[in-house]
């Protein structure tokens, strides 16, 4: 049995990891060894590795991708040296180049608003039309719409509490649009035989069952087709269609930041296709002390 059968044994048995996990594992690892040629692994050095990183980056491989060979190049070693006798990891301390940050794409007001803009009084149609709804009026992930309950809802406040990374709990205000679909909704829910297991899941299917991601990825990408959109549609194009949106008409980044659930606004500059230049002129009209003389 080679070192790399025996450590993915140990992933296997000791840490439990998928069978997709070991797969990318196993990959990024025989990589390491058609980089090493036929220099033995116990012997490569720092030096060495930095070159294979170079290698990579010449290819054209993408940073993230380096950053995870690395990683698995970094546990690998660990392995090693606590299992096989190995006196170094020379991957410890080493970094991968960063890739240039690409920008999500948006839908432009017009197009966003024609696409979740569904009409049909069938149940489907209208288990649909609010989920659209509430993703662009909400800006929700994927994971937290697939996830609500009904009780999760405040149509008095026009509200819905969302638990989303970290299992960090908060309010997100919902359109008048969305608010109005999703109570159409519910009536079509009332004549459907819910399952025991889902009895408050908000999105159901035809079986009474919570609706799975896969199931609204699929009908988001159905809707673009039957909506007339030349777009390659899934959720998250709508979450960021909705954070655009409000930026563009608020220019409140932190309010947005709130709203998305992100824990640093870095990721919200990001997001939202905000430069420094414009943060700055942020921080200029709202810090007391940023403001220039007159």
């Amino acid at each position: 049995m080679s070192h790399l059968d025996d450590y993915l044994q140990h992933l296997t048995f000791e840490r439990g990891l998928s069978a997709l996990t070991l797969k990318n594992y196993a990959r990024d690892i025989q990589l390491l060894e058609s980089l090493a040629d036929n220099t033995a692994l116990d012997t490569v050095t720092n030096t060495q590795i930095r070159r294979y990183i170079a290698t990579l980056h010449g290819r054209g491989l993408s940073g993230k991708t380096i950053a995870r060979a690395l990683s698995a190049w970094r546990g690998f070693y660990n392995y090693l040296t606590h299992h096989k006798g190995y006196t170094q990891n020379p991957v410890m301390g080493l970094r991968a180049p960063k890739s240039a940050k690409t920008l999500p794409q948006a839908l432009s007001t017009d197009q966003a608003v024609k696409f979740v803009d569904i009409k049909g009084d069938g149940p489907l149609e209208r288990r649909d039309h609010a989920i659209l709804e509430l993703f662009y009026s909400s800006g929700l992930r994927l994971a937290e719409l697939v996830n609500l309950d009904i009780g999760m809802l405040d149509f008095s406040e026009g509200t819905v509490t969302v638990t989303g990374k970290g299992n960090k709990t908060r309010i997100v205000p919902m359109g008048s649009h969305a608010v109005s679909a999703i109570q159409t909704w519910l009536q079509s829910r009332a004549l459907i035989k819910i399952a025991d297991i889902n009895p408050n899941a908000l999105f159901v299917t035809q079986q009474g069952k919570r609706i799975t991601p896969r199931a609204v990825q699929y009908r988001v990408k159905e809707w673009s087709i039957k909506q007339g959109l030349n777009i390659s549609m899934h959720p998250h194009l709508l979450r960021h269609s909705f954070a655009s949106h409000v930026l563009q008409s608020s220019q409140d980044l932190r309010a947005v930041q709130e709203m998305l659930g992100h824990a640093n606004i870095s990721t919200t500059q990001i997001y939202t296709h905000l430069d420094f230049q414009h943060l700055a002129s942020i921080y200029d009209s709202a810090h007391p002390r940023a403001k220039k003389k007159s």
